[in-house]
């Protein structure tokens, strides 16, 4: 999940440079929310790991 947030964040800078805002922005809100919730799970992960 982390690699789609870097994928989505360079898609987002290449598109950005080339003038279009609207796509960058789109991919930057998505890299953001994947980037997010990958936090999430491993946090959730490394919690339900030290239960056991």
């Amino acid at each position: 999940m982390l690699r789609y947030a870097v994928i989505f964040f360079v898609i987002a800078i290449i598109a950005a440079v080339l003038g279009f805002s609207g796509i960058a922005g789109a991919a930057t809100n998505i890299a953001w929310i994947l980037f997010v919730v990958f936090l999430i799970l491993a946090v959730v992960s490394l919690i339900r790991g030290r239960r056991v």
